[in-house]
């Protein structure tokens, strides 16, 4: 296949893992850049961030029109995130290509993981969480607590999204469902708009770092965004929970292959 279609078609796999599951385009990303287009983990990062961050300002935008994403939370957690991005980047430049494949491995398989795993019913996670709802206006009652969690949350989706190339939703997913008591469907459009701060500034230390395969990344960039739209679509006629599932399986495929790799198991 031509680059630039292939480009395009894989691009639109993350656009539509993102539709399909509220993150995880970012996790995806690094694995199709390097095992479908061939790039190291140093040169797919950047164009993985500049691909799911173009899809998660479309979906935050929709969100906010929607009344839906909490833009006090988002500006907090993004600015932390915007804060930490160019250390990621910093590190990622410095360090050799199999540590960085291996590492990836082991953020997916985490993730994976953390699909995988049935939550304990018995604990009432929105009874203890430390950002509630206020009944009175709906919005969130900021606490020290609250603020420090969600601060933290920032701080480390920011780190792994310049060092791995992630936009860092399957941290900000997990973190907003154990902190705060709000509905997954706020959740999930809350972390496209942390993830597109956190891109944004992922994106711009890595082009001070040196030249961005934009012959790569725009194509790339297109085929999420347009496949982004079309998932939203796909999404309500499917089981959540199911697409959550194989999306796991998947990823903790990918993540043994890009294990392999990086332990020299698997010719480049």
């Amino acid at each position: 296949m031509e680059p630039t279609t292939l480009a395009v078609a894989l691009g639109a796999l993350i656009g539509l893992v993102m539709a399909l599951t509220g993150a995880g385009g970012g996790v995806m990303a690094i694995p199709l850049l390097v095992f479908g287009l061939h790039l190291p983990v140093q040169q797919a990062a950047p164009v993985g961030l500049v691909a799911v961050g173009l899809a998660a300002i479309l979906g935050a935008a929709l969100g906010l029109r929607q009344g839906i994403v909490r833009y006090r939370a988002a500006a907090l957690m993004g600015t932390a995130g915007m804060l930490m991005a160019p250390l990621g980047v910093f590190l990622a430049q410095r360090l050799p290509n199999r540590p960085l494949l291996g590492a990836f491995a082991l953020v997916l398989i985490y993730t994976a993981w953390r699909m995988l795993r049935r939550p304990k019913l018995s604990i009432p996670l929105a009874a203890a969480a430390l950002c509630r709802v206020s009944s009175t206006d709906q919005r969130l009652t900021w606490t020290l607590p609250c603020a420090r969690a969600l601060t933290g949350t920032g701080l480390i989706a920011g780190l792994l999204s310049g060092l791995l190339g992630v936009g860092g939703g399957f941290v900000i997913v997990p973190a907003l469902t154990r902190y705060t008591d709000l509905d997954m469907r706020s959740i999930q459009l809350t972390s496209l708009a942390v993830i597109a701060l956190v891109s944004l500034s992922g994106v711009s230390a890595a082009a001070m770092h040196g030249p961005l395969r934009w012959d790569v990344a725009l194509p790339f960039a297109c085929g999420a965004v347009l496949a982004l739209l079309a998932g939203q679509q796909i999404a309500k006629m499917l089981n959540a929970k199911s697409l959550q599932q194989a999306f796991a399986w998947f990823s903790l495929l990918v993540a043994l292959l890009m294990l392999a790799r990086a332990m020299g198991w698997v010719a480049n």
